[in-house]
């Protein structure tokens, strides 16, 4: 019996619980010995007395512990302890994409595609290892907080023996392929099918076939013709729709063959969406719409029959074989019906199969070409033309999680020796710096760049201080020698060396990547010197692409090319107007080589920060400079304007000054007062010589005054 907080294998503390399912309870627990945190799935007691129930759980286990891959939930561990039976997995922080697709009502074209590009990559990962998942659906999809997709609940999945496995078992029905539904072959493209069914409800934010009861929507999938999922969103464009299409063939054999298959169509769809590149077969007799048999309903309706309780399927264990999804801490939600058939053939063996006959002979081909290609693989593989998958699985350790935190320990005073051991036993990397010293004997420490007391991440380097006494000797500078190289000037100053090894994209193996201490401190002699020799570029990594001028699209269509995701993409402002719209930054800079599936985040640019200014000050009237005719009490339109042609004020007046204005967001340091008015004079009399008197008549004169205006900044 599970307990909160009870210890199990000597190492997993449980902690709280966190999901159900039909036959195992999932707990959140700590891995003691690894000090992470950890799903552990529990076989229900009810269940574990039953034999049958528990091969099946073991079967589980060891398929899935044998997946390790960045779009998979990962199993760690597998044990039994006093008649309890579990697995440990991967806990990962997230929501189902079932929810996510509810949250958002239905994805982008391009959202869609990116996770059905990463689902497709962990499931290509199980499909190598000869296991098949059988309940593919959004339910079993985790968006985890970081953004990265994985497939989990590989909870009726075994481990294939042959390129396909007769099987009964079936998922969830909205998913299931029609194959499944009949009871018969169930195989890769199985899996094909049922994310080509989770693609459609990504898309239009509904599954193609709905019913009243679970035998009716098993029978639209053997019977009725998939419908377009751009009847419901007519902007999908032609490349996804025929994808969709093509996965979800009512023929295993006009479906994708491969994941790696649809993985290619799904990346080019990406970069092309709108051209019609998808090659789908014309359907014939066998992958047509069809009439449901009597002995296909027959065999469906048995296949249906719910058991109504636990004692219920107690009672049948010997008879069916129950297997439901657990659902976890993320995958907790309204149970969904389950189409499970028996275990037994409900066929007849004196039944006469009128298409037995073709399928034999078909068969009997595939088997022949398939034992042709293996043979063509395994001497391909011998002459090393085959060079794929290898060093791309994570170990357990490198699953440990960045994040761990360890507290430092008090190292000055100490001797060196003393303190490396300490602390690489904390899990952190001593970096040592020799000085000389008066006040320290030799080989004390001094100094640390990190305090006693302080939390630092497990792995990180600590960069010690360590007193070379009165006479050191200077280390030299080795970093990108050859190894001999290396050695040798060490060896010449006294120094004993040590050897490192590590992966680098750019120094050649064979010559030094790094050493400690560095070159030029003062280290005494006999003294360690240790160096990092390179192995050369990790084959299990791959390269960063350079994204930076390219719009989010491209951005997004490199990294899955490259095999890496598409991360946080945000909008900044950057000073260089030509990558306005366009990446402007990414998170992992080019060439750079990290773990496939790693996703880069990336940051699209606004344009130049636009710097603003203000305007807060009165308008005088002109001046007798700028017009000595002007006179007071003149109506005057005044116009402010700034350089860039923005009208920021106008008003007519007859009063100045105008009152202080105050007027924000002006996109230009400069600008201009525009003062528009009419000087009038009056009519005068002029008396001639001959004593008579002439009128001069009064004149009118537009004016129009510009006065600059220098605007503050905001």
């Amino acid at each position: 019996m599970i307990k909160i907080g009870m210890i199990i294998g000597d190492r997993y503390e449980i902690l709280e619980k966190i999901g159900t399912g039909g036959m195992s309870d999932v707990y959140k627990a700590k891995d003691h010995k690894l000090n992470r945190f950890v799903a552990v799935k529990v076989l229900k007691q009810e269940f574990s007395e039953n034999a049958n129930f528990v091969s099946k759980f073991r079967i589980e286990a060891q398929a899935a512990a044998g997946l390790m891959h960045p779009n998979i939930v990962n199993v760690y561990d597998v044990g039994e302890e006093n008649g309890i039976y579990y697995i440990v997995m991967e806990l990962v922080e997230g929501i189902t994409l079932k929810k996510y697709i509810e949250k958002k009502a239905r994805l982008s074209v391009k959202e869609a595609v990116s996770i059905a590009i990463q689902v497709s990559m962990g499931i290509e990962a199980a499909h190598n290892n000869h296991i098949i998942h059988r309940d593919i659906k959004p339910q079993n999809i985790i968006i985890s907080k970081e953004g990265k997709v994985k497939v989990t609940d590989f909870g009726i999945a075994k481990a294939a023996t042959s390129n396909t496995i007769t099987s009964n078992v079936m998922g969830s029905v909205h998913y299931t392929s029609p194959e499944q539904a009949r009871g018969g072959y169930s195989d890769e493209k199985s899996d094909i099918y049922s994310l080509g069914v989770t693609m459609f409800e990504m898309l239009t934010g509904r599954v193609p076939f709905n019913g009243e009861t679970t035998v009716a929507i098993a029978i639209k999938h053997i019977q009725e013709a998939m419908p377009s999922p751009r009847e419901y969103v007519s902007e999908i464009p032609v490349s996804v729709e025929q994808i969709v299409f093509k996965c979800c063939q009512k023929s295993p054999d006009r479906r994708y063959q491969s994941m790696g298959e649809l993985i290619v169509d799904l990346k080019r769809s990406l970069m092309t969406p709108d051209e019609d590149f998808v090659k789908v077969v014309d359907s014939d007799e066998e992958g047509s719409t069809k009439v449901i048999s009597d002995s296909d309903m027959a065999r469906i309706k048995k296949q249906t029959q719910s058991r109504d309780s636990m004692d219920e399927a107690l009672h049948l264990r010997k008879e069916k074989d129950v297997k439901k999804n657990v659902k976890k801490k993320y995958v907790v939600e309204e149970p969904e019906e389950e189409y499970e058939p028996d275990d037994e053939d409900e066929d007849d063996d004196d039944d006469y199969d009128p298409k037995m006959d073709r399928i034999t002979t078909v068969l009997a081909v595939i088997a022949a070409i398939l034992i042709g290609c293996i043979v063509l693989f395994l001497v391909g593989k011998a002459l090393g033309v085959f060079q794929f998958g290898a060093g791309k699985e994570k170990t357990e350790e490198e699953q440990i999680e960045e994040n761990l935190q360890v507290e430092m320990i008090e190292v000055i005073g100490k001797n060196i020796d003393e303190v490396k051991v300490s602390l690489l036993n904390l899990g952190l990397t001593p970096e040592i710096e020799y000085k000389e010293s008066t006040q320290y004997e030799q080989g004390i420490v001094m100094d640390a760049n990190v305090a006693a007391g302080t939390m630092v991440p497990e792995g990180s380097n600590v960069v010690l201080t360590v007193s070379a006494g009165s006479e050191g000797i200077e280390v030299p500078d080795v970093v990108g020698l050859s190894e001999a190289e290396a050695v040798a000037n060490l060896g010449k100053k006294g120094f004993v060396v040590n050897k490192t090894e590590g992966n680098d994209a750019y120094i050649k193996a064979g010559d030094i990547i790094t050493q400690s201490p560095k070159a030029g401190t003062m280290a005494p002699s006999g003294s360690a010197v240790t160096i990092c020799i390179s192995l050369g570029p990790d084959q299990s990594k791959v390269r960063v692409p350079d994204v930076v001028g390219r719009s989010e699209e491209e951005a997004m269509a490199m990294l899955v090319e490259a095999g890496l995701q598409l991360g946080v993409v945000s909008e900044v402002n950057n000073e260089n107007a030509e990558l306005t719209g366009l990446v402007c930054y990414q998170s992992y800079s080019v060439g750079s080589y990290v773990e496939e599936g790693t996703p880069v985040d990336v940051s699209v640019s606004l344009g130049p920060i636009q710097a603003t200014y203000r305007f807060s000050d009165s308008i005088a009237a002109p001046t007798q400079e700028e017009d000595p005719n002007y006179k007071s009490g003149t109506l005057v339109t005044v116009t402010l304007v700034a350089d860039d042609g923005t009208q920021l004020l106008s008003t007519q007046t007859t009063s100045f000054p105008i009152q202080q204005q105050n007027i924000t967001g002006i996109r230009t340091n400069t600008g201009y007062i525009l003062f528009q008015y009419v000087n009038q004079t009056e009519a005068t009399s002029v008396t001639n010589e001959d004593g008579t008197v002439t009128t001069v008549e009064g004149t009118t004169e537009t004016k129009e005054i510009t006065r600059p205006v220098q605007f503050v900044a905001e």
